[in-house]
């Protein structure tokens, strides 16, 4: 039973930046994309990045640029840098691994809250 945690969020000021962390309890087939997932308070949770197993990335358009997203199959964890950070990016950050349609193959974890406030 995979079990991801997130880490890395924290109170940073307008144009900072993160690394948030995903770290898988096991072993995570490198077929499988990771992604990058958020949710605002009163909003739905929204893809925000996402990796195949063969490196491909694909971005939020209000991230691309700023965020980079990143995997090491060895350590079973990916990554999310994100770099100029905004106000409006302020969130909770999920990870997850997506199924060949795009669908969370995992349960949510508790996430890492990110802020972004002057």
């Amino acid at each position: 039973q995979v079990q991801l945690v997130e880490s890395g969020g924290g109170l940073v000021q307008p144009g900072g930046s993160l690394r948030l962390s995903c770290a898988a309890s096991g072993s995570i087939n490198s077929v499988y994309a990771m992604g990058w997932y958020r949710q605002a308070p009163g909003k739905q949770r929204e893809l925000v990045a996402a990796i195949t197993g063969g490196g491909r990335t694909d971005y939020l358009d209000s991230v691309k640029g700023r965020f980079t997203i990143s995997r090491d199959n060895a350590k079973n964890t990916a990554y999310l840098q994100m770099n100029t950070l905004k106000p409006e990016d302020t969130a909770v950050y999920y990870c997850n691994v997506r199924a060949i349609n795009g669908a969370p193959m995992l349960g949510w974890g508790q996430g890492t809250q990110v802020t972004v406030s002057s």
